[in-house]
């Protein structure tokens, strides 16, 4: 495994070699999105420059490049995450989308009585689809809460009966940093026969995924967390169940003909992908990918634990300071949230951004997690490969400045 050397990587981003409210931008805010180095930056310039054509309907010359480029990108994806074959990989436009899409197919195969198991960590994008998919069926939409800051497994196994169809987790939470034991969770619901969707979005940005050994049905995750650009997203789905999902959009080059009264379509994955593809998107995610695997994501996840570890117990030994989520830093990704007593967490982001330190404050697109939580927003510091450790000391030493300016030592 190669040592990550964060200073050495940060100068391929030179959006982070600039000064916020005259101090050096600390920028920890990468679990709503992350940046982009300069490669993936300058793959979607050279697409816009020499090879700007729409895939898989021209044999001219820019066409067959382009098309070769985003099909590459497509075994990239595969390879990155083991999926069995390239037929597994369907382009979206980010993790929302694979989420409804998936919720979209579940509603054919739902029926009154039947049972959805989720969790209350889950990010809005993988609950409403749920939610509004067991209206429309009539099936029960089913909650596991936590125990001791984990997911309460033994809750999860007597949620999950012969009448649940399907269990739809975030493999990491992006409010408490949570890390789930997804394989564990494949083998209990696979023995009831149901599926098992993952929320990939936080997970695979982060550390190695394996789709063939956590043994999911579904992963989704977004490009822009992952170093790509905005707007280009992926599902995968194991190839026998992706085959029975109809498509959600129609036209384009998802067709294989088509009559006066009806339609076929095209054999996956080129079936669920209607219309022009987010081409330049799908082609700098490739980069991106071709980046993360050149540094190594074990590195990438030592790198972020030693972080963590770090940061962690500073952050809990400041008075007045709740930190959320495992105690311990094995059961945790790269996400701390936390409050400081007295103060809004839209105050302390601000206070935090006079220092130069961009962190998100809100309820993190997990409302249901934060009233459980007792609380109705929290500030997010999320870490990537590409911070340090004096960049958790810069948010320490801003928590402390905040904390004397609005209200002196707690």
């Amino acid at each position: 495994m190669k040592t990550l050397d964060s200073n050495n990587i940060r100068q391929d981003f030179k959006i982070l070699d600039q000064a916020v409210n005259d101090e050096p931008l600390v920028y920890l805010d990468n679990a709503a999105t992350t940046q982009k180095p300069e490669k993936v930056i300058k793959s979607i310039e050279k697409y816009y420059h020499m090879n700007n054509a729409n895939v898989h309907r021209g044999v001219h010359t820019l066409a067959e490049r382009a098309t070769q480029a985003f099909e590459s990108a497509r075994k990239k994806v595969a390879r990155f995450i083991n999926a069995s074959s390239e037929k597994e990989i369907i382009f979206t436009r980010g993790t929302t989308t694979s989420l409804n899409w998936i919720a979209q197919f579940a509603r054919e195969v739902l029926h009154p009585g039947d049972e959805v198991v989720i969790s209350i960590m889950e990010h809005h994008s993988n609950l409403i689809p749920w939610q509004q998919a067991c209206q429309k069926t009539g099936a029960v939409l089913k909650y596991v809460y936590l125990k001791d800051d984990l997911l309460d497994m033994e809750q999860l196994k007597n949620a999950i009966t012969d009448k649940t169809k399907f269990v739809s987790l975030a493999h990491v939470s992006n409010v408490l940093g949570l890390v789930n034991p997804i394989k564990e969770i494949a083998e209990i619901t696979h023995a009831h026969g149901a599926y098992l969707v993952v929320d990939g979005a936080q997970s695979v940005p982060h550390m190695p995924v394996d789709v063939q050994e956590l043994d999911c049905d579904f992963l989704a995750f977004s490009g822009h967390k992952m170093l790509g650009p905005t707007g280009i997203g992926v599902l995968y789905g194991k190839e026998a169940i992706l085959n029975q999902l109809s498509p959600i959009e129609f036209g384009g080059e998802m067709i294989d003909f088509v009559y006066e009264q009806s339609a076929t379509w095209k054999e996956l994955p080129w079936k669920l992908e209607a219309g022009t593809p987010n081409i330049s998107g799908a082609i700098s995610l490739g980069v991106a990918i071709d980046y993360l695997e050149e540094i190594g994501m074990e590195g990438i996840h030592q790198h972020e634990q030693e972080l963590i570890s770090y940061i962690l117990p500073k952050l809990q030994e400041i008075p007045g300071v709740t930190v959320y989520g495992p105690k311990s830093v094995e059961d945790r990704s790269s996400v701390v949230a936390f409050n400081i007593e007295g103060l809004h967490p839209h105050d302390v982001a601000t206070a935090l951004d006079y220092e130069g330190v961009a962190v998100r404050a809100g309820h993190h697109c997990a409302q249901p997690l934060l009233n459980y939580l007792g609380v109705s927003s929290t500030v997010r510091a999320s870490f990537y490969l590409y911070n340090t450790k004096e960049d958790c000391d810069r948010l320490i030493d801003a928590i402390m400045k905040t904390k004397e300016y609005f209200n002196g030592s707690f």
